[in-house]
């Protein structure tokens, strides 16, 4: 008889993961949604949210108008920082809309 060896366990976190890129479809909405709180930081991803793309520009809905703005400022970093952490192709624009 030959015993097999269990596997270490695997954080859910990363589990759900793998399991999101092999079911969700390859746009770029869903890859900047998949790597935002990393890329713009736990802070700002608890503010705002990615929720449509068209043609290049991502719409991210804020909490409030004060959000809206200060994002719009630091848009220059952002779209930085989402080119560095999406595998596929980067936004070329970020719109920031209240709701």
């Amino acid at each position: 008889m030959t015993m097999s060896r269990r596997r270490d366990p695997v954080l859910l976190a990363d589990a759900l993961d793998d399991l999101t890129r092999t079911v969700q479809p390859p746009s770029m909405l869903a890859e900047v949604q998949r790597c935002w709180e990393q890329a713009v930081g736990e802070t700002i991803a608890g503010w705002a949210k990615p929720v449509a793309e068209k043609a290049g520009v991502i719409v991210v809905s804020c909490d409030d108008s004060v959000i809206a703005h200060e994002l719009e400022m630091m848009k220059p970093e952002l779209l930085e920082k989402l080119g560095r952490a999406v595998d596929a192709t980067a936004p070329r624009e970020l719109k920031f809309r209240v709701g």
